[in-house]
């Protein structure tokens, strides 16, 4: 079982605007922040995104993602619109990945440090 994850930052306010409505939508809230990492939670699950503490620019991992799991379709359109009106950028429209399984719907998005996040629910219709 993950305890959580974490995802780099170079800048903790403009993740934040990322974050907070973003994770909303999947009902994950803001559980601490400080001035190096802001802490996400739902459940037994936690996000954090952080400054690296080496002190070197934090970058995006080349295959690495996040998946969120959303309760149905409209949830992961939401996601989606969410993270684009909050400066994320499009990485795959939300849409059916029959390639992964016939009922697999996801959508995916890069935050603003290039972080590569998905919502995908496995409900059809």
């Amino acid at each position: 079982m993950i305890d959580h994850v974490s995802l780099g930052t170079n800048d903790v306010a403009r993740a934040k605007a990322f974050y907070d409505p973003v994770l909303a939508v999947v009902q994950m809230t803001l559980q601490a922040e400080t001035s190096s990492e802001l802490l996400y939670g739902a459940g037994s699950f936690m996000i954090s995104i952080v400054v690296p503490l080496d002190g070197e620019p934090a970058t995006p991992g080349n295959g690495t993602h996040i998946a969120f799991a959303a309760r149905d379709r409209a949830m992961v359109d939401r996601f989606y619109e969410v993270a684009l009106a909050n400066g994320g950028t499009s990485d795959g429209a939300p849409g059916t990945r029959s390639e992964y399984d016939a009922h697999y719907y996801g959508a995916f998005v890069r935050d603003p440090d290039g972080n590569k996040i998905e919502a995908v629910t496995m409900m059809s219709g």
